[in-house]
């Protein structure tokens, strides 16, 4: 007498299909000592809705004709989440993020905000999503959907790859330490600025302005390169390196 599905949420609501013989005119259907609700019955299924419960319990029909054997139904628990890889990406999605934590080897979804993604069940502590498209730039919630119920908790930002309008000042010594302003577009989530290929320590004032100190650079212009989740943007010899005097 097969039971589907064999496990459901410790919340209960589960509907859940019991196949058999004999099974017309059911009076009962136990999930450990709990009634579960009868909603379909013919002599060979009852369709029920799971009560609430924990652990491993055991499931039987009573009919006129006596009760059934017992057959094994799984409660599980609502997952939890610990840890997301990555916080933002870009706008048009398609980055892999990962998401650890207990209770997701049932995951069926992960929703970044309105949008649905399929998970890639690693482990029962990892799942792997690749994400959708956002409806838009701006903060969404993620919410893990497993036989447990759903678990939310985490914000994830949709970013629009940085643009680079003006570096000033626009020259320098070649010793570096100059400080610049850089103007542009999505500069809120910046992961690196580069002058002339090289790291530039730098601070996030607002989403249009980054303020950065150069490198030791060589005498010449200097491509200027701001990085986020999203993608570069570069300004081509937006920077000059200036050699010192010689006598």
């Amino acid at each position: 007498m097969p039971i589907s599905p064999n496990q459901g949420s410790t919340g209960g609501g589960q509907t859940v299909v019991i196949t058999g013989t004999n099974l017309g005119g059911a009076t009962a259907v136990h999930f450990g000592s709990k009634l579960a609700t009868i909603t379909a019955n013919t002599p060979t299924s009852v369709t029920v809705t799971s009560p609430s419960g924990s652990g491993v319990v055991q499931v039987t029909v009573t009919t006129l004709g006596g009760t059934s054997n017992p057959l094994t139904f799984y409660y599980v628990g609502a997952p939890f989440k610990a840890a997301l890889s990555d916080a933002s990406g870009p706008l048009a999605g398609g980055n892999v993020v990962t998401i650890t934590g207990t209770g997701l080897s049932t995951a069926t979804a992960v929703n970044f905000g309105a949008n649905s993604a399929t998970p890639t069940v690693v482990s029962d502590g990892l799942i792997t999503v690749t994400v959708p498209a956002g409806a838009a730039v701006g903060s969404v919630g993620v919410s893990v959907t497993t036989v447990g119920g759903t678990n939310n908790g985490f914000i994830y930002t949709y970013v629009d790859a940085p643009t680079v309008t003006t570096v000033l000042p626009g020259s320098g010594p070649t010793s570096g330490g100059t400080a610049v302003t850089v103007t542009g577009t999505s500069l809120s989530s910046t992961q690196s600025v580069t002058v002339g290929g090289q790291p530039a320590p730098f601070v996030v004032i607002s989403d249009t302005v980054v303020t950065a100190v150069t490198p030791p650079g060589t005498a010449g212009t200097a491509d200027v390169t701001v990085t986020n989740t999203a993608g570069s943007a570069t300004a081509v010899g937006a920077f000059t390196y200036l050699a010192g005097p010689g006598i």
